[in-house]
C-alpha cells in the first residue's frame, strides 16, 4: 500500500474522529455563550450551517481538484479544518463558533478529495474494495471519536477542539511532505482546456442519463440511512426501555459491524458478482432489517437487525465504485463532490423530516418509520430491476460532460 493511500485513510479516520470529538462537548461549549432555553436552537443551527456549506462548496472543490490536482485542495481542506477547531478551541464569543463552522463547511472537501484520490490510484475493478476501506476507516474514527471526546471533555469543553486542531495541523504537514499528487498529468491538462473549463463552470449535470438512476438511488439510500441516525436513541428507549449504557453498546456493535461489512465484505462481493448485484443485495438486507425493527417487539431482534443495517451499508462503496468507473478520470472530483453534496442534503432533510414523523406516529405505532424505509427499498429494488432490463451494458461505461 503506497504512502498516498495510507495518508488518505489517515485523513478519513481523523475526519471521523473530529466529528465524534466535538459532538459530545459542543452543547457544553455552547452553554458558555447562550442560555439553556436557546441552546438546542443554536446547536441545530450550527450543525445545519456546516451541512449547508458542504452542499454548496463540496462540488465546487471537487471540480477544482480535477482542474488543479488533489493535493492543493486537500491541503486547503486540512488547513480549514485546523482553523475551525482552533477558533472553537479558543472561542470567547458565540460568533467565533459560527465563523468556525462556516470555515469548516466551506473547506470541508476532504471526503470528496480522498475518494477522488482513491479512484486515481486504484484499478477500476478494485475500487469498491478501496471505497470500502474508506468506509471502514470512517467507522473506526466514529468509534474512537466519541470515546476520546468524552475523556478530553471531562478536562475541559475546549480540550477536544485543541486536540483536533493539533492533530489536523500535524496531518497537514505530513500531507505536504509525503502525499504525492494522484491526479494524472493528462487529466490535469485536459481539465484546463477552454472547452473543459467552460463545462466545469456550468451548473448542468455532467452525467450520462443512464447514471441519473444510480445517483437518485445513492440519494435515497443515504436518506433511508438517516432513519436510524435520527431515531435510534428515541426508538430503543421507547420500545425496549433502554438506558444510555445499552444504547451506547448497541451503537458500538453497529460501528464494529459497519467496519467489517464495508472494509472486508463489500469488496469481495463486488469482485465476485459486480457492483450492481452488490447494491441490490445490500438494499435487500437493509430492507429486512427495517422490517424486523418495524414488526418485532422482542429485544432479541436487535442483533440480527443491527447485522442487517450494517450489511446494508455495503451499498455505499459499491455505488461509489460503480459510479467512479462510469466517469472519466478527469471527472472524479466532480463526481465525489456531487456525492458529498447529496449526502449532506439528506443530512439536513432527514433528521427534520423523520423526527417530525416519529414524534407524531410514536403514540400510534413506533415502527412506522422503519416500514417507510422498507417500502422505499422495495420501490428501489423493483425500479432497479426494470431499469436494468432497459439498460444495455455499454450504455453505462462512458462519461459525457454536456453543457
Amino acid at each position: 500500500m503506497n504512502k498516498s493511500i495510507i495518508i488518505i485513510l489517515l485523513i478519513t479516520v481523523l475526519d471521523a474522529i473530529g466529528i465524534g470529538l466535538i459532538m459530545p462537548v459542543l452543547p457544553t461549549l455552547l452553554n458558555e455563550f447562550v442560555s439553556e432555553n436557546s441552546l438546542a436552537t443554536h446547536y441545530g443551527v450550527l450543525l445545519a450551517l456546516y451541512a449547508t456549506m458542504q452542499v454548496i462548496f463540496a462540488p465546487i472543490l471537487g471540480r477544482l481538484s480535477d482542474k488543479y490536482g488533489r493535493k492543493p485542495i486537500l491541503l486547503f481542506s486540512l488547513l480549514g479544518a485546523a482553523l475551525d477547531y482552533l477558533l472553537m478551541a479558543f472561542s470567547t464569543t458565540l460568533w467565533m463558533l459560527y465563523i468556525g463552522r462556516i470555515i469548516a463547511g466551506i473547506t470541508g472537501a476532504t471526503g470528496a478529495v480522498c475518494a477522488s484520490a482513491m479512484s486515481d490510484v486504484t484499478p477500476a475493478k478494485n475500487r469498491t474494495r478501496y471505497f470500502g476501506f474508506l468506509g471502514g476507516a470512517f467507522g473506526v474514527g466514529l468509534i474512537i471519536g466519541p470515546m476520546l471526546g468524552g475523556l478530553l471533555g471531562d478536562i475541559s469543553a475546549h480540550m477536544p477542539f485543541i486536540f483536533a486542531a493539533i492533530s489536523h495541523s500535524i496531518l497537514l504537514i505530513l500531507s505536504l511532505l509525503f502525499f504525492r499528487e494522484t491526479q494524472k498529468r493528462e487529466a490535469l491538462v485536459a481539465n484546463r482546456t477552454p472547452e473543459n473549463q467552460t463545462a466545469s463552470n456550468t451548473v448542468t449535470v455532467f452525467f450520462k442519463k443512464s447514471l441519473y438512476f444510480w445517483l437518485a438511488t445513492y440519494f435515497i439510500i443515504q436518506l433511508i440511512g438517516q432513519i436510524p441516525a435520527t431515531i435510534w436513541v428515541l426508538f430503543t428507549q421507547y420500545r425496549f426501555d433502554w438506558n444510555t449504557t445499552s444504547i451506547g453498546m448497541s451503537l458500538a456493535v453497529l460501528g464494529v459491524l459497519h467496519i467489517f461489512f464495508q472494509a472486508i465484505v463489500a469488496g469481495k462481493l463486488a469482485q465476485k458478482w459486480g457492483e450492481k448485484t452488490t447494491i441490490m443485495i445490500s438494499m435487500s438486507i437493509d430492507m429486512m432489517g427495517c422490517l424486523l425493527l418495524a414488526w418485532i417487539g422482542h429485544v432479541w431482534v436487535i442483533l440480527p437487525a443491527l447485522i442487517c443495517l450494517a450489511a446494508g451499508g455495503m451499498g455505499q462503496p459499491a455505488l461509489q465504485g460503480y459510479l467512479s468507473k462510469s466517469v472519466d478520470d478527469n471527472a472524479q472530483g466532480k463526481l465525489q463532490g456531487t456525492l458529498v453534496s447529496l449526502t449532506n442534503i439528506t443530512g439536513i432533510i432527514g433528521p427534520l423530516l423523520f423526527a417530525f414523523i416519529y414524534s407524531y406516529s410514536v403514540a400510534y405505532w413506533d415502527g412506522l418509520l422503519w416500514l417507510m424505509g422498507a417500502i422505499l427499498y422495495a420501490m428501489l429494488l423493483i425500479t432497479a430491476y426494470f431499469h436494468q432490463r432497459k439498460t444495455t451494458p455499454k450504455s453505462d461505461d462512458k462519461y459525457i460532460d454536456s453543457t
